[in-house]
């Protein structure tokens, strides 16, 4: 079984080979679903109702396990879900109805799929008898989201809601987690049914593989220490798998570099001197430089993704490859494994620390002081940084590093999708596995402010920070709402440079600076001339109708004060207006399409790596 790297194991029903079962109780389906519920460990649900799915609302009003929050939007009860799944181990859970409300959560189910979130959502259906005569509210969301879910239930009969509830939970969080769609019939839902606990699970076929072949462990422990140039590349399968313990091990033990991924930041420290930072697009040059002249990759739960390898077919052209994942899909999907790998990251890791022992015992030791000379040299001499704004404002880096600086200790940090987010992969120091949640596959804007929430009603103890755009932030704001009144104070740094930022980069550029449809604070000058200098909307107005604190920034000499004053504030959501500098930019890049070694450390800064020919 995998999980999330922090958090209690979510309590997973499993198939049932005998033992006590409660004699059946007379309730309706709709109570059924909701015992259900209760019995498989679900603590918080992000909906709203609707009319096919209201029978369900009734009996959940009387549960006292079960805690509903009403979202504003169900894209946001989805990205709720999805943040409090990353951040507490936990199946999330999001509920909405039939038609429109289902398919508004089309997005949070592709992305948790990309993002191999453990989610369950329930949808209301139109009755049984209408399903398929375009009734009113009707959609087929069974069909619509078969592509980007684990697996989809339609229920049919009453009695089945037991069963298919607890082998939604066990699908979802066993093997390569991911989302699980359950849709109910209205009539199934006000039916008079029987409940019984447990159920018996039905699941022929589906036996993710854990343990890993031991002849492939070895194999690649030979292939560790016979290396020169070894790197491990991280992905967010090790999360999931709650084998950050065991990584660091393994990297000790070797003594070889690590890059992790968008996905896997904090699953190994990023202030361990072995870590290389991130690889890809955005990565630093030391990442993806290591992994450009490496002679060995080894992957653990990473996919390679095409934001990392870039060009697929210029991609770490030495390298052999040893590629551990528990979803066998993956292996050699992108690149052939010359070991390939099947089995959970945690069970992989901890054997191959006891086959490198092994090899160590015999022996064989990798030497990689040649390769670390070269890799210290990289990235002493193309750290990340960047340039303070001539003109005095406000650097959209310092902001997010100083808000990562400033933060208590076990913040977690929840992004959208953009420059932000690259930067807040590069400028906060993430320690510690499940403090950085993001859409790293599905790209979503929108997803940070629910996702924030979500994560905060799992982890009500812990700060969490929101860095999100301007652009993302008019998605999903709305969700500020349901903070406001239930009582779950986030905190959302609007890094607000007027723009679609990262849109506005590439048209910098790859567009000869022809700024087409990317400023998003004003309207063309000659639709509404009177609107120029204004910023609409006026996030702090916006904000504070919304029920939080809200303060702006543009002077950098503010820049602590504020955080400090939004870190102390904990009995309501805080939103910062950032003012930033337009035209700041994140590098390193690499531009799509392209080869790695063609990677950017600054505006035309090509690195020299001084190493000659390559071999």
């Amino acid at each position: 079984m995998t999980e999330q790297a922090t958090g209690a194991p979510h309590p997973q029903p499993r198939p049932r080979s005998g033992g006590h079962q409660s004699a059946p109780e007379h309730v309706t389906g709709a109570q059924s679903l909701i015992r259900s519920l209760e019995e498989v460990g679900v603590d918080t649900v992000f909906g709203i109702p609707g009319g096919t799915i209201l029978p369900a609302y009734d009996p959940l009003m009387d549960s006292t396990k079960v805690r509903h929050i009403l979202v504003r939007h169900e894209q946001g009860a989805g990205h709720a879900a999805t943040g409090y799944a990353q951040a507490t181990g936990k199946v999330g859970v999001c509920m909405a109805t039939s038609g429109p409300g289902a398919t508004n959560l089309v997005t949070p189910i592709a992305d948790a799929q990309m993002d191999s979130v453990p989610l369950v959502a329930i949808t209301g259906q139109v009755v049984s008898s209408a399903i398929g005569t375009d009734a009113f509210q009707e959609a087929d969301i069974v069909g619509i989201t078969m592509p980007i879910t684990k697996h989809s239930f339609l229920v049919t009969k009453g009695e089945d809601i037991p069963r298919v509830i607890a082998e939604a939970f066990h699908i979802a969080s066993t093997g390569r987690p991911g989302p699980v769609l359950v849709d109910i019939p209205k009539d199934i839902l006000q039916k008079q049914t029987t409940f019984s606990w447990p159920p018996v699970l039905d699941l022929p076929g589906y036996r993710p593989v854990t343990k890993p072949h031991a002849k492939q462990i070895r194999e690649a422990a030979k292939l560790i220490t016979a290396a020169k140039r070894p790197v491990l590349y991280v992905g967010g399968g090790v999360l999931k798998a709650r084998a950050t313990a065991e990584l660091k091990v393994l990297a000790e033990l070797t003594g070889a570099p690590v890059t992790t991924t968008l996905m896997a930041l904090g699953a190994f420290p990023d202030s361990h001197p072995q870590h290389l930072g991130m690889p890809g697009m955005h990565g630093s040059v030391a990442a993806v430089t290591a992994l450009q002249k490496a002679d060995l990759i080894v992957a653990l739960g990473a996919r390679f993704d095409d934001r990392v390898t870039g060009k697929l077919d210029s991609f770490a052209p030495f390298a052999k490859i040893v590629h551990a994942d528990i979803d066998p899909a993956e292996i050699g999907k992108n690149r052939a494994a010359d070991v390939p790998i099947v089995g959970d990251a945690r069970e992989v890791i901890a054997d191959l620390v006891q086959a490198v022992q092994k090899e160590h015992a015999e022996g064989h030791r990798g030497d990689y002081g040649a390769w670390w000379k070269d890799l210290d040299r990289w990235r002493s001499t193309y750290p990340l940084g960047y340039d303070l704004p001539a003109d005095g404002s406000l650097s959209p880096q310092q902001v997010i590093e100083r808000i990562g600086r400033l933060a208590p200790e076990g913040t977690i940090f929840a992004a959208g999708v953009g420059q932000h987010q690259m930067w807040a992969a590069h400028f906060v120091k993430y320690e510690k596995p499940a403090t950085w949640l993001n859409s790293g596959g599905a790209g979503t804007m929108g997803y940070a402010v629910p996702a924030a929430m979500g994560a905060k009603a799992g982890a009500p103890q812990q700060t969490v920070w929101a860095i999100d755009g301007d652009g993302c932030f008019q998605m999903t704001n709305q969700e500020l709402t349901t903070c406001a009144l239930n009582n779950i104070p986030i905190k959302v740094a609007v890094i607000n440079n007027g723009a679609l930022g990262m849109v506005r980069q590439w048209q910098t550029l790859f567009y000869n600076q022809r700024y087409s449809n990317t400023v998003l604070h004003s309207g063309p000058d000659d639709v509404n001339p009177q609107a120029r200098g204004t910023r609409v909307p006026d996030f702090v107005k916006l904000s504070e109708a919304m029920g939080c604190y809200s303060i702006r920034c543009e002077d950098p000499a503010d820049l602590d004060k504020v955080i400090e004053e939004a870190n102390s504030i904990n009995d309501r959501p805080v939103v910062i207006d950032f003012i930033v500098h337009e035209d700041a930019m994140v590098w390193p890049m690499v531009a799509a399409g392209t080869s790695n070694d063609e990677i950017m450390a600054a505006r035309d800064v090509r690195p020299d790596f001084g190493d000659g020919e390559d071999d």
